[in-house]
Formats: structure tokens, C-alpha cells, sequence
């Protein structure tokens, strides 16, 4: 039998983000967007059978609002998190992205040495690009050697990197 398939998109301080899971556990997040008509057709372009549920994952959406309100620091919530179709490598880097204190920011190296692989700097940027959580596993925390911020695959790019950052370090 196939599990079924909730959304639920919700607004917040920078805009409507989306939440994506089954009763296995969250699946996807999406950054906020300022429509949520935006957000939706890619989320049911990701997730086709997905049904709206507005109550889905009802602490986290505020927690989440919190977040960007700059009131939350750090997530506590005891839902699952589902990671469909990555790696064991993909998998544990993201296990230990999701270590990252909220307002600390670690290099891409230090993030491929806790991940157990030293010389996978490159193969951690990678994996960081396909993070099906953003924000909850905070991607944006993990920087280049150099200082500088790196990639962010995410829609608003480098610009939401840093501006995300920024209200962490307040």
C-alpha cells in the first residue's frame, strides 16, 4: 500500500515555506517563497500525489515561523526525518550538517571530516546541493575555507545563504 502524501505551505516573516512528509516523517522543506502558489507548483511538481493537509507537522510550522521571526534557536521536534534516494555518504553528511550549532558556521573540510571522509570537501559541497530539508538540516551554515559563503542551490541563492546567516547572528 502506498503512503499517502501531505503539504502543507504556511506563511512566515520572509514568506510561504512548504513542508512535505508521510507518516514515515518529513520528506521536504521548502525555503519561503513570497507566493505560495510558487511554492506549490514546484512542491506538486516534486511530489505529484501530494495532498494538502493544514495541520501537517502543526509544532513545526511554528517553530519554523519562529525561526524567521528570530525568535527560534533550535529545532525540537520528534518528527522523523525521510532521506529517499541518497547515499550512505549523502546521508551522513547531512547527519552531521544538522550538528551545526544555530549561529556558528563550519567550513565544507571540517563538514567531510566529521562526516569521517577528510579529503571529501568536494563531495560534501554535493551532497549539501541535494538537501531535501533545508533549514532543518542548515546547509547554509557550511562555508568555504577562504570565508566565503560557497554555493546555496536553494531558490534565492546566495543571497538567502547570507541573509539567513545574518539573522542567526543577531
Amino acid at each position: 500500500m502506498k503512503k499517502l502524501t501531505k503539504y502543507v505551505i504556511f506563511r512566515t516573516k520572509w514568506g510561504h515555506f512548504g513542508l512535505v512528509g508521510t507518516e514515515s516523517g518529513l520528506c521536504r522543506t521548502y525555503l519561503p517563497g513570497p507566493k505560495a502558489a510558487a511554492i506549490q507548483s514546484q512542491l506538486l511538481k516534486d511530489f505529484p500525489e501530494a495532498r494538502i493537509e493544514p495541520a501537517f507537522c502543526q509544532a513545526l510550522q511554528k517553530q519554523i515561523a519562529a525561526y524567521f521571526e528570530g525568535t527560534l534557536q533550535s529545532f525540537s521536534f520528534d518528527v522523523p526525518l525521510v532521506f529517499n534516494g541518497l547515499g550512505d555518504f549523502s546521508r551522513s553528511v547531512l547527519a552531521a550538517c544538522r550538528k551545526v550549532p544555530f549561529g556558528q558556521v563550519i567550513t565544507y573540510r571540517e563538514l567531510a571530516k566529521k562526516s569521517g571522509r577528510t579529503a571529501a570537501s568536494r563531495a560534501v559541497g554535493g551532497a549539501l546541493a541535494r538537501n531535501p530539508l533545508p533549514l532543518i538540516i542548515p546547509c547554509h551554515r557550511i562555508i568555504r575555507t577562504d570565508g566565503k559563503l560557497g554555493g546555496f542551490s536553494a531558490p534565492g541563492g546566495i543571497e538567502l545563504k547570507q541573509r539567513m546567516l545574518d539573522l542567526e547572528r543577531q
